[in-house]
């Protein structure tokens, strides 16, 4: 069992659709694939059959854009094996997704006043099987390199980050709020990537409101996030996961299957996609 837990699709912030990222999967000898799209968990029904099309395990997923609400800091949580029909993350996220829509709309609003060439309705239709644009929409009709370019990097640097014009961020939701939707629907709650957003001081508080486990193999984690990772999951009795955070074009230079679960957790998986196999049989 190949176990990749964390992978997007353009449902969200990824450049291929469901199929296409399945068969990638596939063709890197991937058994298991957890879709994680942003704050939505739309498709993870249309995704369960195409995978079983394809002899791939689709695993629920959802990764939530949360913060800490005193700092104001960005946490991101990873829900797994939750019940299909997902209605407290829903209820949770679907806000999310309202407040990201018109943020975009402004974006791209400001860049057409600001004489930038870009096209409204060519962004929406890179979006069109989110239904919300992302920065990664917007970039992809400024410029014709991708993400790891050094003039990507530039421009996204000058419009969305720090004193640039369209740098407006939306509200995230509480990270404990987060972690509480996901066990109410049943689900495992994930701390991802702890090590990007160096969130590693608020685990004893999201421990405390139910997380299962966190977050260890990621492109972006050091040898020191492993040791500190390890220190904590073995601190809290904390499962371990792993995954390539994969965005396709839109995202760094990583391939589905890239990073995994460690292998010791993944009968965490197996035997939760057992519980939620006849849920998901009812459903469809």
């Amino acid at each position: 069992m190949k176990a990749d837990l964390h992978v997007h699709t353009d449902i969200s912030d990824g450049s291929y659709d469901l199929k296409q990222t399945i068969s990638i999967a596939k063709a890197n000898g991937v058994s298991h694939l957890a879709i994680t799209n942003h704050d939505t968990i739309k498709g993870i029904d249309v995704a369960i059959v195409e995978g079983k099309k394809q002899g791939i395990t689709i695993i629920p997923g959802i990764e939530i854009s949360a913060c800490d609400v005193l700092s104001g800091k960005k946490i991101h949580i990873l829900g797994y094996c939750y019940d299909l029909l997902g209605e407290n993350i829903k209820k949770l996220c679907d806000p999310i997704l309202e407040r990201r829509k018109a943020n975009s709309l402004w974006q791209v609003e400001l860049l057409i006043k600001k004489k930038f060439k870009i096209d409204l309705e060519k962004v929406q239709q890179r979006a069109k099987n989110s239904g919300i644009i992302y920065k990664q929409h917007i970039m992809a009709e400024l410029i014709p390199e991708n993400y790891m370019d050094e003039k990507y990097k530039m421009l996204y640097k000058e419009i969305f980050k720090g004193m640039g014009m369209c740098s407006r961020d939306i509200e995230y939701v509480s990270m404990i709020e987060a972690v509480k939707a996901i066990r109410a629907d049943n689900g495992l709650a994930v701390l991802a990537h702890p090590g990007q957003l160096d969130s590693y001081e608020f685990i004893e508080e999201l421990v405390e409101a139910g997380l299962d486990g966190i977050e260890l193999n990621h492109n972006d984690h050091t040898d020191e996030d492993h040791s500190k990772i390890m220190e904590y999951a073995s601190k809290y009795g904390l499962i371990l996961t792993g995954g390539s955070d994969f965005h396709g074009k839109y995202g760094q230079a990583v391939n589905i299957g890239d990073e995994e679960c460690p292998t010791e957790y993944n009968y965490i998986f197996k035997e939760n996609y057992k519980l939620i196999n006849n849920k998901i049989s009812k459903l469809m």
